[in-house]
């Protein structure tokens, strides 16, 4: 317990300050049980250790441990916990649960049988919560976290201060809110870097190495957290690694379930599986025209990369700028909103919203006195109308 607790102390303290992201702010820390979901990489860790040196006492009453510890090795978290709170123990975070044997049971006691300690613990976004062995849905609140979004990456490189904003007031403001950031700098500038290496926030530590370490999490994701979060034999992961290397080499790609599903040699409903884990370990993403009622074994209509970045790292000879174009916009807005695939256009947002994708030289003629379309076009700073630079929707999150 004391070595846990020295190293909790140690890991806080040298952990930076200088760029926070803007989730912290998000995350009711008053809960007593929170869960923060997302994929490798993107900054779960440092988040949690950031709000403890900006908000919580350095002492005996705050814990910070990696339940991949070999600790765990032979002993037990419930133990663990027992001992924190009769030493006065408060707050508990716990990262990495999903590598600690059924971490949901042991959670739902400990915060049952500990009713004065407060737990945020991370894991995989492939983490189960509403059908684990524990049912946790009903104590936890749950946050989902992804890559860094085009205004935080802008924040991160230029010391910049920029708010995020919602959907309906960018497209009700967007030439003000594009104003007020062209007097600060040139988004234009930054944006093609964002799009090859801006996503993750460790695109600052070894710059030429990023791409190589994009391959590094994908990898690590696709042989350690399927296998032990959707029992998945190992002996299948080459398969979706081929299948990976196609959807990249052809994004968007739209499936061809007989053809495709023969060439990796699998069934069907096993080539459908595949592509629904890869979008729950978010490194795909899956669109379909209905978006209500979709089921597992449900062939989706189109698929993209997760984010652009994977583009670069997977296939750079394929990074067509119209299919870039569309990863940024589906990422941007899938975070918080629905995304559906439409015929008429490019994509349909909360049901509600059209959009279509494009370069500058796009022209709103088909949408003329339609309610609710509009243009995303990218190479522009400034919009009219209906016509919305495609960079500023990288502000929503």
């Amino acid at each position: 317990m004391d070595t846990l607790l020295e190293k909790s102390i140690k890991k806080i303290e040298s952990t930076s300050l200088e760029f926070v992201r803007s989730k912290i702010n998000r995350i009711r820390w008053e809960a007593r049980l929170i869960g923060i979901k997302g994929p490798r990489g993107v900054g779960k860790t440092t988040l949690i250790l950031q709000y403890i040196k900006k908000n919580l006492p350095l002492d005996h009453t705050v814990l910070y441990v990696s339940l991949d510890n070999i600790w765990f090795a032979q002993n037990r978290l419930v133990s663990l916990v027992d001992d924190f709170v009769k030493r006065g123990g408060k707050h508990l975070f716990l990262d990495e649960v999903h590598k600690y044997p059924d971490w949901s049971i042991e959670l739902k006691n400990i915060y049952d049988d500990f009713p004065e300690l407060k737990i945020v613990f991370t894991g995989s976004s492939m983490l189960e919560i509403l059908n684990a062995r524990a049912d946790l849905s009903r104590r936890a609140i749950i946050y989902h976290m992804q890559g860094l979004s085009f205004r935080e990456f802008l924040n991160f490189q230029t010391g910049q201060n920029f708010a995020s904003t919602t959907l309906p007031d960018l497209i009700e403001n967007h030439i003000e809110i594009a104003r007020e950031v062209n007097s600060k700098l040139k988004p234009l500038e930054h944006f093609h870097q964002y799009l090859s290496s801006g996503y993750f926030p460790f695109f600052r530590e070894v710059p030429e190495l990023y791409h190589q370490r994009l391959e590094e999490v994908v990898n690590m994701t696709l042989e350690i957290e399927l296998p032990l979060l959707r029992k998945l034999d190992v002996s299948y992961i080459p398969k979706i690694k081929q299948l990976l290397q196609i959807i990249s080499e052809s994004v968007p790609f739209i499936p061809n379930v007989s053809k495709l599903s023969e060439r990796i040699g699998i069934n069907r409903n096993t080539f459908i599986a595949y592509l629904f884990f890869l979008q729950e370990a978010h490194i795909i993403k899956n669109l379909y025209k209905d978006i209500k009622g979709i089921t597992q074994l449900q062939k989706p209509d189109k698929v993209y990369l997760e984010n652009t970045n994977f583009q670069f790292a997977f296939s750079p000879k394929n990074a067509d700028l119209g299919n870039l174009r569309e990863t940024f916009f589906v990422n941007q807005l899938g975070h918080e909103h629905t995304v559906e695939y439409i015929d008429k256009g490019d994509f349909r947002i909360n049901r509600e919203y059209s959009f279509e994708v494009g370069g500058k030289n796009k022209t709103a003629e088909q949408i003329q006195g339609v309610k609710n379309r509009f243009i995303a076009a990218d190479d522009i700073e400034y919009g009219t109308d209906k016509k919305i630079p495609l960079w500023l929707f990288g502000f929503l999150y």
